[in-house]
């Protein structure tokens, strides 16, 4: 798939900007605060209807702005597709394909899809496991867009569960409610839905993982990645999950009232990273880390274009400046002209001349775009 064109309007700190892009890859060059990451956070929210940066939209609309609009044209195999997203101060957003408005906002997603990597990534194995669960759901929603309604359900369900365990342990209550009853087994089937599919993609996505990680550390260290999830089965089959699940919740009601929240679930999950048999959050070295989060980026790659069809998008935000030149190289030779790339970057000292010869260069300064010629 190749985005053709973007076009901003109201977004960020962007009047009203149209780019074509006119190469495999694209460099964005300019000084910090200028826009550069903004062009890449509109490509994402066409992709995933977030921002890794905020969850407010009011915060992506320019300042004394109502509404902000984004829109962009996608050549993909089976023809081009015209994306638009709407934000609004109060919230209600809108999205279309070829004009075409949506009724549910599920039916826009796996339609551009993107691989990002930024500075912040770089966080995904010494953060909380949080940031790794976040991981693991957008990689999924990339090859499964349902998984977003399967989620939804799911923390749907655990914040009306929280809710009552807040009123039991107010209460003071010695037993449960009989309602408790109920979204205890809401629980348990939305549950093993998110579990069951996280680590499905997870075990497609470690061959490809391993693979890089051992070119890129030169075959001397073995990675190993395991979903580590609170509710485990003999059997890998729903019914046995979800039993398995409501048996954890048994074993643990008197804790969960006790503090007044849920503490069996996917929400608690955690994925395991190791090098050479040691966790790689605790005991491995930085440079280890960024080996084993580039390694995880050339992984989503390789297994979008495998479960899609097509080579999906790379963004790659200010990274380049975080990888020693190994690093870099292998990154840049991962991505040669098979994946169309957009790169922000300060200068660029970090490029080599066929790169900066066969690539678009925009110069981007105050939301405003100017093509460079080099």
């Amino acid at each position: 798939m190749y985005l053709r064109s973007l076009h901003l309007k109201h977004f960020r700190n962007y009047q009203d900007q149209s780019v074509q892009f006119t190469a495999a890859k694209t460099i964005l060059i300019g000084n910090n605060a200028q826009g550069k990451s903004n062009l890449l956070e509109a490509v994402e929210l066409l992709s995933s209807l977030k921002s890794h940066r905020t969850s407010r939209d009011r915060d992506l609309i320019l300042d004394g702005e109502l509404l902000s609009h984004v829109s962009g044209q996608l050549d993909k195999d089976t023809g081009s597709i015209e994306l638009a997203m709407t934000l609004r101060q109060n919230g209600r957003r809108t999205v279309a394909l070829n004009g075409v408005s949506l009724r549910r906002q599920l039916d826009f997603l796996g339609t551009l899809n993107m691989v990002q990597f930024s500075s912040l990534d770089l966080d995904l194995v010494r953060g909380g496991p949080d940031q790794r669960r976040q991981w693991l759901d957008s990689l999924l929603v990339q090859l499964e867009p349902v998984y977003a309604y399967v989620l939804q359900q799911y923390n749907q369900v655990l914040r009306q569960r929280n809710a009552l365990l807040k009123a039991i342990q107010k209460e003071a209550l010695q037993t449960p409610s009989s309602e408790l009853a109920l979204w205890d087994a809401q629980l348990a089937i939305a549950g093993s839905r998110v579990i069951r599919r996280r680590a499905r993609v997870l075990n497609r996505l470690v061959p490809f993982a391993r693979s890089w990680h051992q070119a890129i550390s030169g075959s001397t260290e073995v990675l190993e990645i395991r979903y580590a999830s609170n509710v485990t089965a003999d059997e890998d089959t729903p019914e046995a999950l979800q039993k398995a699940f409501l048996e954890k919740i048994q074993q643990r009601s008197l804790p969960e009232q006790y503090q007044g929240t849920t503490l069996v679930g996917p929400h608690r999950d955690e994925v395991d990273f190791t090098i050479n048999q040691t966790p790689a959050r605790q005991y491995g070295s930085q440079g280890q880390q960024r080996t084993l989060v580039l390694a995880l980026k050339l992984a989503e790659l390789k297994l979008i274009e495998d479960v899609i069809g097509e080579p999906p998008l790379l963004l790659l935000d200010d990274v380049l400046a975080e990888l020693d030149l190994n690093r870099q190289n292998q990154l840049l030779e991962a991505i040669q002209d098979r994946f169309q790339t957009l790169i922000t970057s300060t200068h660029l000292g970090s490029f080599d001349a066929q790169w900066i010869k066969s690539a678009q260069i925009l110069e981007v300064k105050a939301g405003a775009l100017e093509q460079e010629a080099f």
